[in-house]
């Protein structure tokens, strides 16, 4: 008998939930600092490729890129990029990923006018 009632008490449980989801159509209710109940919309997460996190970070390759070249110079860095294309096949990516564009050179013909 104990068990019909307690599987009732869930089903009626249940369906309170359920109505007080359905009602809530996207709002939680929070309680302000003076005690009133307040709507606030439900935020809901991001989704998809991180487009600003990408960008700034290959800004920043670019010019991190072009600040060792104009640190460097062009001869030097150019020949430490061939250094590594004659290395394992970690440093030959590497390699392909720091050799000399022209955003590269552009960068770095601005920041070696600061040298």
């Amino acid at each position: 008998m104990t068990d019909a009632n307690y599987a009732r008490f869930n089903e009626r449980l249940h369906e309170i939930e359920s109505r007080h989801k359905d009602r809530s159509s996207g709002f939680v209710r929070l309680v302000e600092r003076n005690g009133i109940l307040a709507p606030a919309e439900r935020v809901r997460g991001r989704r998809g490729l991180p487009v600003r996190g990408i960008v700034l970070s290959l800004l920043t390759f670019l010019g991190f890129k072009g600040f060792l070249m104009a640190q460097l110079g062009a001869v030097t860095y150019v020949s430490r990029v061939a250094q590594l294309e004659s290395g394992t096949i970690v440093e030959q990516m590497g390699a392909w990923a720091m050799r000399a564009d022209p955003v590269t050179l552009w960068i770095a013909q601005q920041i070696a006018v600061f040298f």
